[in-house]
């Protein structure tokens, strides 16, 4: 398993200077305890990508000093093909609002041809408002020209000549585009979307949470609800489901909120990234 203490054992024998890591592995370097985190002297410049990470987590991987560079990409796309760019004027802001820009996808590779946030059947762009979803699009030779000995999934995936991600994104007015949830994760409760992503964002801002995954549990009434998977600090004791769903109702649309929490470890990859499958099954199993 990834471990805290022998990342930073590594940091200070090795003098690391870069290192890419999944969001989830910037959550456990920067909860880490104050003991493992004395001692380093240097810079350290940090890619993640592999799944949208928290502003909270940027936060406070900033306030350790870290300099994290915010990427985005497919296999499908020869890996990261977009970048948050950061701005020089953004250094000024408050580092909350930093965190907030930084968690954005970006905008594309210089090696990239085009990218687009568009709606998936009319291939249309969405217009640049920050509100209105749409599907990541990508066009040009970092493309894959298909899937091996699959014709039916690469026609699918390729439709219109844009390689269709199955990621769903806002564009701000300066271009830059934000990941809402990938497809198969939108939760559907009552006929309104919700985006697992961003109750995992107000999750991880409650300060006794280590680690929270979000996915749909089948309802009889509304069809899907919100089932909040949840890693409590490990001084924490005595945090009830309650006390998560308030939290929610009090920071989002009431709507949103988790109808369920279930409180535990996450299981992850080799690499440290949550295993939604093996949650969806869980919360199936919990609603049955």
């Amino acid at each position: 398993s990834v471990r805290a203490d022998v990342i930073f054992d590594l940091f200070k024998k090795e003098k690391i200077t870069h290192l890419c890591g999944a969001p989830i592995v910037l959550n456990l370097i920067a909860n880490a305890d104050d003991e493992a985190k004395q001692g380093i002297d240097h810079q350290i410049n940090v890619m993640t990508a592999a799944a949208p990470p928290p502003p909270s987590v940027l936060e406070a991987m900033e306030k350790l000093n870290f300099k994290v560079t915010h990427a985005y990409g497919l296999t499908e796309v020869y890996g990261p093909a977009v970048v948050c760019s950061w701005h020089d004027e953004w250094n000024d802001l408050p580092i909350t609002e930093q965190a907030e820009l930084k968690s954005r996808q970006g905008v594309r590779y210089p090696m990239l041809e085009k990218l687009v946030v568009a709606h998936p059947e009319t291939l249309e762009p969405v217009p640049r408002d920050g509100k209105t979803v749409g599907e990541i699009m990508f066009k040009g030779n970092v493309v894959m020209k298909g899937y091996l000995k699959n014709p039916e999934a690469t026609k699918n995936a390729l439709e219109g000549g844009w390689f269709h991600s199955g990621d769903l994104a806002v564009c701000h007015e300066d271009g830059y585009i934000e990941i809402r949830d990938r497809s198969k994760d939108i939760i559907i409760s009552g006929g309104e979307n919700i985006s697992s992503i961003e109750v995992e964002k107000t999750l991880y801002r409650h300060p006794a949470i280590l680690e929270a995954a979000v996915v749909a549990q089948p309802d009889e009434k509304w069809g899907e609800t919100p089932c909040a998977f949840v890693t409590l600090r490990d001084e924490v004791n005595n945090v009830s489901e309650q006390d998560i769903i308030d939290y929610c109702r009090d920071n989002m649309a009431h709507f949103k909120a988790p109808k369920t929490v279930i409180f535990g470890s996450l299981p992850k990859t080799s690499t440290g990234k949550i295993q939604k499958f093996v949650l969806r099954e869980q919360a199936e199993a919990a609603s049955a």
